[in-house]
């Protein structure tokens, strides 16, 4: 019996009693054979037999118990010890976070604004009829207003589709001057390489005394804009169409890929269109409650920037969270 408690005894590591534990108290071990000979012995012997066994058994179990204990504690040690942390050392090799892509490029256009005092408005997502087209003289038969294009409630309500209600709600509320930037998310249906359904939009608008503000001021502070944002690049103005100005203008940069070229992101055409702008329709102002006033209005997407800014071909990449993608802007 002593044999049996030095291999108790003599087990260094949990795997190695667990072994002993097999030969002595398993199916086919030493106490199950001893247990099995009592078919064996005679009747007036079995009785002592029996207990002398079971005395054994558990001299062995508590034995067993105790060096399992112990076992277990060190092996736990061993494991603090080799996974100590020094809280009296430092790394000086800290690595830093940093904003999404879009937040940082959001937050260029709004300092560039802020520093000539334009003030930045917000407004409610969920907007109605009159905020959002009505009052920017979108009529009723506009295709802006396509289900295809907006989510709309049952009530009537819809995802603000730019954040030109922001702009409305401004006038509603204050009187001329203004000077206002309307940055925010918006929601279109749409999704593909260029677009997504729900993206950011920097909107700005300036109103004061009629004659005060004419297209050459409007000119000249979005030319000054995208060399701020995009450096020594061409700027031109092209004629175009918006419900809520009048005249209205799309405006593009030489391609900031090739120079001006001719590649395959500007289309072989050396431009890439980076934002509208124009002159307040009439209507709007009329909408309102304005009399006697004139101003500018311009807006872009601020995704459109990021992904100029930081040659990123996809859109849609901005949104799913890649690590190899973000980690590039710490």
């Amino acid at each position: 019996m002593e044999n049996l408690d030095e291999k108790i005894l003599q087990a260094k590591t949990l795997e190695e009693l667990e072994k002993v534990r097999v030969e002595l108290f398993g199916k086919k071990g030493f106490l199950s054979l001893e247990f099995a000979k009592m078919k064996t012995i005679p009747a007036s012997e079995k009785k002592a037999f029996a207990e002398g066994l079971n005395n054994t058994k558990e001299r062995l179990q508590t034995l067993f118990d105790t060096r399992y204990e112990l076992l277990k504690k060190e092996e736990i040690e061993l494991i603090l010890q080799s996974e100590a942390i020094d809280v009296s050392l430092y790394e000086s090799r800290g690595e830093k976070g940093a904003l999404h892509p879009v937040m940082d490029t959001m937050d260029k256009i709004i300092d560039y604004f802020v520093a000539l005092n334009f003030s930045v408005e917000s407004g409610p997502m969920v907007e109605d009829d009159f905020h959002n087209f009505e009052a920017l003289n979108l009529p009723k038969h506009h295709p802006a207003r396509d289900m295809q294009d907006t989510f709309y409630f049952k009530d009537g309500g819809l995802l603000r589709t730019h954040t030109s209600p922001v702009q409305i709600r401004t006038m509603m509320q204050t009187k001329p001057p203004i000077r206002m930037i309307a940055p925010g998310s918006v929601f279109r249906r749409d999704y593909d390489l260029t677009h997504t359904p729900m993206f950011h939009q920097v909107e700005g608008l300036v109103v004061e005394e009629k004659g005060k503000v004419s297209f050459a001021n409007l000119k000249a502070i979005l030319v000054d804009f995208l060399h701020y944002m995009f450096g020594d690049v061409e700027v031109r103005f092209r004629p175009s169409f918006f419900p809520f100005t009048e005249p209205s203008a799309e405006v593009d940069i030489s391609c900031i890929f090739c120079g001006g070229d001719g590649c395959r992101v500007c289309s072989h055409t050396g431009w890439l269109e980076v934002l509208g702008c124009g002159i307040v329709d009439p209507n709007v102002f009329k909408a309102v409650g304005y009399e006697n006033v004139s101003g500018y209005a311009f807006g872009l997407g601020v995704e459109r920037f990021a992904m100029l800014i930081h040659r990123i071909p996809d859109l849609r990449t901005l949104f799913e969270g890649d690590i190899r993608l973000l980690e590039q802007f710490r």
